[in-house]
């Protein structure tokens, strides 16, 4: 692992020893990254006993579906809005019955920008049982480079959330 994975590699360890520690879990629901999110934490022996369940709600139709995202947000806000993240956190968390949720949506590109969302804007919830928290980003770069700085923003809002 080169240098610049080096902050992930860390922040990964402490969310593993915490939700550990405190016998908590987490379940994703991610659109623009793909899985990423989910596939660092499985990286980590022993993820099972903390992580329950991921789903990459890809389309509209799937967000609607499984995770109860109303078609009048998702026509009105967007798919990459706060009101969808935030829906996404709580009713994964709900859905896997999780002490977490995490709800990732944006537009990773390089197509899918309108005026007033570009590339890179991606909404980032995190939800217990008591609150839930959206964070707003607008990341630079390429795909992948969306995707990933996502993911560490990610990993950090659960960090900072445990």
């Amino acid at each position: 692992m080169n240098k610049s994975h080096a902050p992930v590699k860390k922040t990964l360890k402490n969310i593993s020893v915490l939700l550990l520690k405190t016998n908590r879990t987490i379940s994703i629901a991610e659109s623009c990254t793909g899985g990423l999110v989910s596939n660092l934490l499985t990286d980590i022996p022993g993820s099972s006993n903390f992580f329950k369940l991921s789903i990459i709600p890809y389309s509209n139709k799937f967000k609607t579906r499984l995770l109860k995202v109303s078609k009048n947000i998702l026509r009105n806000k967007g798919a990459a809005s706060k009101e969808a993240a935030i829906i996404m956190s709580q009713n994964i968390r709900k859905l896997a019955k999780t002490s977490f949720g995490l709800g990732i949506t944006g537009i990773a590109g390089p197509t899918g920008a309108t005026k007033t969302k570009p590339v890179g804007l991606v909404y980032i919830a995190i939800a217990n049982d008591k609150k839930t928290t959206c964070k707003k980003f607008l990341f630079k770069g390429n795909r992948g480079d969306i995707k990933k700085q996502t993911a560490s923003a990610a990993l950090a809002l659960l960090l900072n959330n445990l």
